[in-house]
């Protein structure tokens, strides 16, 4: 249990939420020396930098740009004179960091894109202003999330080596809060929705600190009352609900109190929608109807902010989403910030919710090397039992945090990793294991492959509820003017894995191409808007072929950063917009053909 970790903040009669987000102060430690030499007390020759943002795009300077290692940022921070908890929250620092309040180291947490959350109650000053410090670290290892290396030049810059393509953002890049709550608050909630007979049930626990009543308020969107329960834990019984349907969002209010009598000790809002998911077969069922996954694997990243939340951004990417018919995206490669969930739920948006778990194949080019029987013993190394211990507090502080939104309806617990071994089948049995015992409405769990996890050697798809197939037949297998025999490739897998007799869906979370916005050839050629849209039409084809394929989660929705190297032209081009949100020709087949989908 995370106190109020997964409580994202609000003010209301009791609470108290104070968004920091501004202009801090920043420096680079390359040496390490900050600790040492008290920085926490006062951080001398900063600069002022932006939060929430990514660090690397707000220079112009190449050093500044690729920086791997420490950084600090502080501010002054004034505390008011409120009864009760005083608490720091900031949406996510990557990929590490130890928290300091006037001096006091006061937490540390590892993981860069979950929520960081202190009680300063005993080291703030009231009614005073207070110091705040950040010691942060982007460096990547094997034994953290996601994984990577460090990669030392002549002249002693450390410069990072992801095993993974995106860029290697970091910073505070998501909003920090001062929050205020009760000594006697709510800390946590689930909800487990069911349906029957015209009715809806919202089976439901709440968590808290002490031993008062607590009441439960369902509210429908006029903020009519439609039923309430006491007690911490219960059921509330919906007559004639309105269903939270896939792109036909319904939201009711959730309200929890914490009652001494008649007297109002804490309070917290929610909403929530009444919907259930499960796997019947090869059809995933959303309120027992089957629905077809159409859409998007994603990334936080966009010009100047880097992985820095933006509302404008977010607005920007569901309007684009919604012009194109789809329904769904997974967060790839690590959870997004809270707002995404939240957007997604009034939109009617489905998520494949995805753990840091990326990089886990010892290789600066996997997406490159995929399918070509490469083997990096990656499980097989000493660093393993401390990389376990951190993906197992990612899933469970992911869980934690996105369990209640009725747009999670799929957890993903990895990508891309080897699997063809039996090393990584007891690596992941443990994090499957854990996953399911973690979330109160039983989704399912599921993981996105790589060609080397083929049906004949991969150790792990027996784990997954559903299949998450990442494939580039027509890219990088057999691609230009050998795509028919890359298509040829596609059924010959495909048969392979029809012939296992799984009977469960098979969802393609990434396929896709390079495209230059500005390439146009006829006829097509490698790179040309025409190839990608040949390139898609070829494997709706092989799509369409099976009717255990429940869905298409086109690579990328926009271009977006990458290390830099001769594989990218200034990033990942695999966008269907480009990374200012405009269409290439690719946006229209799909919407097209999402329509009738």
């Amino acid at each position: 249990m995370f106190d109020q970790m997964s409580l994202y903040p609000e003010t209301n009669s009791r609470r108290i939420a104070l968004t920091q987000d501004g202009m801090w102060n920043f420096r680079f430690d390359p040496e390490s020396i900050g600790e040492e030499q008290k920085w926490m007390n006062h951080l001398d020759s900063s600069i002022s930098i932006p939060v929430p943002a990514s660090f690397a795009d707000l220079f112009t300077d190449q050093y500044s740009k690729n920086y791997c290692g420490d950084f600090w940022y502080e501010k002054d921070m004034f505390v008011p004179n409120f009864e009760g908890r005083v608490q720091l929250r900031f949406g996510s620092v990557t990929h590490r960091c130890t928290v300091y309040v006037n001096g006091k180291a006061v937490v540390s947490h590892e993981g860069g894109f979950l929520p960081v959350l202190c009680d300063v109650t005993d080291y703030v000053n009231k009614g005073e202003t207070n110091y705040i410090a950040v010691r942060g670290n982007n460096e990547l290892n094997e034994s953290s999330l996601p994984c990577g290396a460090v990669k030392t030049l002549n002249d002693g810059t450390r410069i990072a080596a992801p095993y993974f393509d995106f860029f290697n953002y970091a910073g505070i890049q998501r909003s920090v809060y001062l929050v205020f709550i009760p000594e006697e608050h709510i800390q946590d909630y689930n909800t487990v929705i069911s349906l029957e007979n015209d009715k809806a049930y919202v089976d439901y626990e709440v968590f808290t600190n002490g031993n008062n009543d607590v009441v439960v308020t369902l509210c429908d969107k006029e903020n009519n009352v439609v039923c309430k329960a006491q007690g911490k834990k219960g059921q509330l019984q919906v007559e004639k609900p309105h269903l939270w349907k896939v792109r036909n969002a319904y939201l009711y209010s959730l309200k929890i109190e914490i009652k001494d009598g008649e007297k109002l000790i804490d309070e917290y809002n929610a909403k929530i929608g009444l919907r259930t998911v499960k796997i019947d077969g090869t059809k995933i069922l959303v309120n027992n109807e089957p629905v077809y996954l159409k859409g998007f694997g994603k990334h936080e990243d966009f010009d100047i902010i880097g992985r820095g939340f933006n509302y404008p951004l977010v607005k920007r990417d569901f309007e684009c989403m919604k012009w194109t018919n789809a329904n769904c995206f997974r967060t790839s490669h690590y959870p997004y910030a809270e707002e995404w969930y939240q957007f997604a739920d009034e939109e009617g948006f489905l998520i494949i919710d995805e753990v840091p778990a990326v990089g886990m194949m010892r290789s600066t080019h996997n997406f490159a090397v995929a399918g070509m029987g490469q083997y990096t013993y990656f499980f097989e190394t000493p660093t393993v039992p401390e990389l376990l211990k951190n993906h197992l507090l990612q899933v469970e502080e992911m869980i934690e945090r996105d369990k209640n939104h009725p747009s999670v309806f799929a957890f993903s617990l990895f990508n891309e990793p080897e699997t063809t071994s039996t090393y990584s089948h007891d690596y992941f049995s443990k994090v499957f294991e854990r996953a399911r015992q973690l979330d109160p409405q039983h989704r399912p769990m599921t993981g996105a492959f790589e060609k080397n996890s083929a049906p004949e050697k991969c150790q792990c798809y027996m784990l997954c509820d559903f299949m998450c197939l990442n494939r580039y037949y027509g890219w990088y297998i057999s691609g230009g003017p050998d795509i028919n025999d890359a298509i040829d490739k596609f059924h010959d897998e495909m048969k392979r894995w029809q012939a296992k007799g799984l009977n469960v869906p098979f969802v393609f979370t990434e396929f896709g191409t390079d495209t230059l916005a500005t390439e146009h050839k006829l006829p097509s050629v490698m790179w040309s808007q025409e190839y990608q849209n040949e390139y898609l039409e070829r494997n709706f084809e092989v799509f369409d072929t099976y009717d255990f394929i429940q869905g298409e989660l086109v690579w990328n929705f926009a271009d977006f950063q990458t290390t830099e190297g001769i594989f990218r032209v200034n990033g990942n081009k695999k966008g269907v917009f480009n990374r200012e949100r405009q269409p290439k020709d690719a946006a229209f087949v799909l919407k097209k053909r999402w329509a009738d989908k």
